[in-house]
């Protein structure tokens, strides 16, 4: 790495894994790593996703090898099989995966050879080789599934066309994971269908396995999942919807019912009918409060899924006013740049707002600092309190890093979710 990033907004590609195996039920990740890897790849993610970790190991907790000099010269894999043989003895799991720490990856340790040990045993142990530097958490997350689709999913299952998978909203990497799906899963129920979220429910490794008779892969996000997509329509022949950002409020929500409703063919009468319901929900309360919040110009500092649904339910559905989106994740496609771009300018009751994609704190700062038009709320993470503060503007603690608060399943997603925000904007007006 040639340059020093100042509060990076996410762990490394070895975080990223984690935090996805610690949210599916009874799932154990082993780590074949230097000791402290556990605990740090947990702190960078779980540890600032509104105070939450995983349920069923997690942190110190999650068996590791703690490869020390010896395993660096002469290799770790007699202690590797020790640490698997271990960690099916005392952990009662459904699913274990051997995740590679940057030592392991550096030296070349073939843990797939010691997990084909364990599976001829019958005993479901999966390698995972992607060590830590070979990206950021994003990148975790898309690991996992291409393993889950080379490994875990099953062919031949019968198809159900009221089945749909979920996928773009990463565990924890999203403080408003749990909810999102939560709101999601509640809307697309009020359709008729059946809802793979993955991490909520109790579901588990067996809804993984089974993810291949979905009639239709649903991506929330504007530029994640690319590969795992084109893999689950060749392998297995589910098509992919891409809503192109996360839908806060109405008028996205509503946008994104009547696509699934198209990709189904669902009924559409009764599409129709759970949008006025829920959309007559929203605006019965929204009424009750004509006048109570000010005219805003606005800046937000988020991921991109984050970016697209704060920046439009607050200029399309509130009329605020957007000055200036921070991406802050890294994205280096200029293609997913672009449509990036597209979703956050492309409103329909106000100018676009300057879009930057920054994961620096330190410039990130420098641009709120700098900017021309005067800003008077700013949506952002707990790294970006201290510039708000500065700057005497309004501040919404609504991305990751999130340390301040306790975050269940609270969302600012979907209909019920744009309620919860527009609250937050007048409990900090």
């Amino acid at each position: 790495m040639s340059e020093i990033m100042e509060n990076p907004k996410g762990g490394c590609a070895l975080a990223g894994i984690n935090s996805v195996l610690g949210a599916l039920d009874r799932v154990c990740p082993i780590f074949h790593s230097g000791p402290g890897c556990c605990m740090q790849s947990s702190a960078s993610e779980q540890g600032q996703s509104g105070h939450k970790s995983s349920c069923f190991v997690s942190s110190v907790s999650i068996p590791s090898s703690n490869m020390l000099e010896k395993e660096v010269v002469f290799g770790g894999v007699n202690k590797l099989r020790t640490t698997i043989q271990g960690a099916v003895d005392i952990i009662d799991a459904d699913a274990y995966f051997v995740l590679t720490g940057c030592t392991a990856g550096i030296i070349g340790d073939d843990i797939a050879s010691v997990t084909n040990e364990f599976l001829e045993k019958g005993i479901p142990v999966y390698p995972i080789e992607t060590p830590g530097f070979t990206g950021d958490s994003n990148l975790g997350y898309e690991t996992v599934w291409n393993t889950f689709l080379e490994k875990v999913i099953e062919r031949d299952v019968p198809k159900d066309d009221k089945l749909v998978n979920i996928f773009g909203i990463i565990p924890y990497h999203d403080p408003f994971w749990s909810g999102t799906l939560e709101e999601i899963d509640r809307i697309l129920s009020r359709l008729g269908l059946k809802v793979n979220t993955f991490f909520t429910k109790g579901q588990g490794i067996e809804d993984v396995k089974k993810s291949s008779a979905a009639a239709l892969n649903i991506i929330v996000n504007p530029w994640l999942f690319k590969g795992p997509a084109a893999k689950y329509e060749s392998k297995f022949g589910v098509p992919s919807l891409r809503i192109p950002g996360l839908f806060v409020g109405a008028t996205d929500t509503t946008k994104f019912v009547r696509a699934v409703g198209e990709a189904l063919n669902l009924d559409k009468d009764l599409v129709e009918k759970v949008i006025a319901d829920e959309e007559k929900y929203v605006y019965n309360y929204l009424g009750q409060a004509i006048g109570v919040l000010s005219w805003k110009r606005f800046a937000v500092v988020a991921d991109a899924n984050n970016a697209v649904g704060f920046t439009r339910y607050l200029a399309n559905d509130y009329s605020f006013t957007p000055v200036l989106v921070i991406v802050s994740e890294p994205v280096f496609r200029p293609e997913d740049k672009e449509a990036i771009i597209k979703e956050i300018t492309d409103l329909e009751y106000a100018r676009p707002p300057k879009v930057l994609f920054l994961t620096d704190q330190y410039e990130i700062n420098q641009a709120i600092r700098e900017e021309e038009q005067e800003i008077t709320l700013l949506v952002g993470s707990s790294n970006d309190r201290e510039i708000a503060l500065e700057k005497d503007i309004q501040f919404i603690l609504g991305s990751f890093p999130m340390s301040e608060r306790l975050i269940f399943n609270r969302t600012y997603a979907g209909y019920r979710g744009s309620l919860t925000f527009t609250e937050d904007i007048y409990d900090n007006n």
